[in-house]
């Protein structure tokens, strides 16, 4: 203690203590922080997984975290490891038929496989070559047909469309306002359609592909209340070409269909009520 020789008091000094606390409560933010950071890094894995993988794949990986069948527990290796095969099974594996010393696989199988499938693709090949050659005779023989009949009679050859189906070629014997194939709202041929039937059945004689026969309307109505109606009519009209047909030399065996579709499959699409709507439909069957 200092005296203080002007006759005052002593002078007391005093030292304060000062606690300082760490900043931000420590470190335990950080740690929290990075658990954070860590689940939304695997959320996003997980919601690119989902995204980036097909359901067949999300199922494999469904089945190694909780196996649903025996064989899901030694599948988790191989060429895909979504849903590869074991590298480590001598078991005989369901999927690919051998175990782990297997010399081939399904996507690299071994030479004398490969020379199989290059025979059966040569083979298809072929078969669709000859496929291609049948069309274009059949529909050469067609066209033949329509250019002959246009140099004998234009009135005939205006009645006959060739076009191309996934069934084969189709034959469209139309309607017009000038000339019907049938009566209106009958299904007795007329003069008209009996003449196109035996033209149509001299050329069908040489092929001998089955054929499909369907009957078209055009979307006039019947009277209100009527029994008979499109449905009917476009039915019996394409069993009325099937029975000219017969009579004309074509054996039944050859006809594998006969159908009525009224007004559903119209040719001119713009015009429901057009005359080439009402029609005979005959494929020539190629597959």
């Amino acid at each position: 203690m200092a005296t203080d020789s002007s006759g005052q008091g002593p002078t007391i000094i005093k030292r304060k203590k000062v606690y300082k606390a760490d900043g931000h409560h420590g470190g335990a933010w950080k740690v929290a922080y990075a658990d954070f950071v860590t689940a939304m890094m695997a959320f996003f894995l997980l919601m690119w997984l989902l995204n980036a993988t097909t359901e067949e794949q999300r199922k494999g990986i469904a089945d190694y975290f909780n196996p649903t069948i025996p064989i899901s527990r030694i599948s988790g290796g191989g060429s895909d490891g979504l849903n590869g095969s074991s590298i480590f099974s001598e078991d005989t594996y369901a999927k690919m038929g051998t175990g782990a010393n297997r010399k081939q696989t399904v996507e690299n199988p071994a030479y004398g496989d490969g020379e199989a499938n290059e025979a059966e693709t040569q083979t298809n090949d072929a078969e669709q070559l000859a496929k291609q050659a049948e069309e274009k005779q059949i529909a050469d023989e067609l066209q033949s047909l329509k250019e002959s009949l246009s140099e004998q009679s234009r009135q005939l050859s205006e009645h006959l469309m060739i076009k191309m189906s996934p069934e084969g070629i189709v034959l469209e014997i139309t309607d017009s306002e000038s000339t019907p194939l049938f009566p209106l709202g009958r299904s007795e041929p007329s003069e008209t359609m009996m003449q196109l039937i035996d033209i149509v059945a001299e050329a069908f004689g040489e092929f001998d592909n089955d054929i499909k026969i369907v009957g078209h309307t055009d979307s006039h109505r019947f009277r209100n209340g009527a029994v008979y109606d499109n449905w009917n009519l476009s039915a019996d009209r394409a069993n009325s070409a099937r029975r000219l047909l017969n009579r004309a030399g074509i054996p039944g065996q050859r006809i594998r269909e006969v159908a009525g579709k009224a007004d559903t499959d119209p040719l001119v699409q713009n015009d429901p009520q057009a005359a080439q709507n009402r029609r005979i439909s005959i494929t020539i069957l190629t597959d």
